[in-house]
């Protein structure tokens, strides 16, 4: 039986909860870290760690630990990974990976001066339908993919923002990378680069609450040939409603749906028919609101296996850089009104 990788996590809010509960299954969360002394002292007693304040103090003590989890906003991504890794730690960072391609880069350069594991969470991956439906289209059963339909509309109202890093441009860097990154990974994951964008955007309804859109329109010419849009918005009204994927192939048309791609809504593929799928996990639950599906569980799984036994890696932390060189070329190209 191998023995237990030892973590710790910089950041207490709430993705860390998810964490902190993955790593107490598979692991041992020796340490935790947050500002806000109250966040970090309750996380550290419900799990018998040790509460930080200052990342570097983890770091400079913490000598057991293999693994650090980035927990923190979107926008100190970047930094803290590269300080982690930079200590000799390999590193799990929360999505997006940074806010820029640029501090992506940065973040693999250290990974590898380090000779240290860069790990990047792409959950949506593991839904089991986008897990069958990529596999239809590995084998070819789709043909030439001709066009490929993202749909995004959920609900962040007034609540969600409050009091919090989310929605500022800084720290949260826009709707794209907080809500839909996970979503722009499986375009790259499954058509691949995207070579020309023209998009619009708007805040309609988050006025003086949010710094950027709340509502984008996209075109997007992948290098491939294969030309798809994407409709995004967090005013659906009142909740969640819709997060599908629909892929229009020479030899078939699938559609993956459900509120976070969790359902096989349609299929009509020549000489085959995708069955006995398994039931996916829940969503992450915050409450107010409610995120994408909570394979965290298999992303452990993965870095685990890894680091214990030199197995392929899941979400490299490439693919989470061309994440954000497509979510940048997006908002780059956006006309705003």
């Amino acid at each position: 039986m191998s023995e237990l990788l030892e973590f710790a996590i910089i950041g207490c809010g709430r993705i860390a909860q998810r964490h902190a509960e993955h790593i107490h299954n598979k692991g041992k969360l020796v340490a935790v870290c947050d500002v806000v002394k109250e966040q970090a002292d309750k996380l550290a007693a419900k799990y018998n760690a040790k509460a930080y304040y200052s990342i570097d103090h983890l770091l400079d003590n913490e000598k057991s630990v293999k693994v650090v989890a980035i927990c923190t906003p979107n926008g100190l991504h970047a930094a803290h990974s590269i300080a982690a890794l930079n200590k000799g730690f390999h590193v799990l960072c929360e999505k997006p990976m940074a806010l820029t391609s640029y501090d992506c880069g940065e973040m693999i350069k250290a990974a590898e001066r380090s000779n240290r594991r860069l790990f990047a969470i792409k959950q949506n991956r593991f839904n089991p339908p986008v897990e069958a439906v990529k596999r239809v289209i590995d084998e070819g059963r789709l043909g030439k993919i001709y066009s490929i339909q993202l749909s995004c509309f959920w609900n962040r109202n007034r609540d969600y923002y409050e009091n919090s890093w989310k929605g500022t441009l800084d720290l949260d860097g826009g709707t794209l990378f907080t809500q839909f990154s996970h979503f722009i990974d499986l375009l790259y994951w499954i058509v691949g680069d995207v070579k020309n964008v023209q998009s619009m955007m708007a805040n309609y309804a988050h006025k003086g609450i949010i710094e950027f859109e709340d509502t984008g329109v996209v075109i997007l010419e992948f290098q491939n040939g294969v030309i798809g849009t994407i409709n995004y918005t967090v005013n659906s009204y009142g909740k969640n409603m819709e997060g599908s994927l629909t892929i229009f192939g020479e030899k078939g048309t699938v559609k993956i749906g459900g509120q976070y791609l969790n359902e096989l809504e349609y299929q009509n593929i020549e000489g085959f028919r995708i069955e006995n799928l398994p039931e996916g996990n829940r969503a992450n639950n915050y409450g107010t609101y409610q995120g994408s599906m909570s394979n965290h569980d298999k992303v452990y799984d993965n870095l685990i296996e890894v680091l214990q036994h030199n197995a392929a890696i899941s979400t490299s932390s490439f693919e989470g850089l061309k994440t954000v060189e497509i979510i940048e070329k997006i908002y780059k190209a956006a006309s705003r009104s």
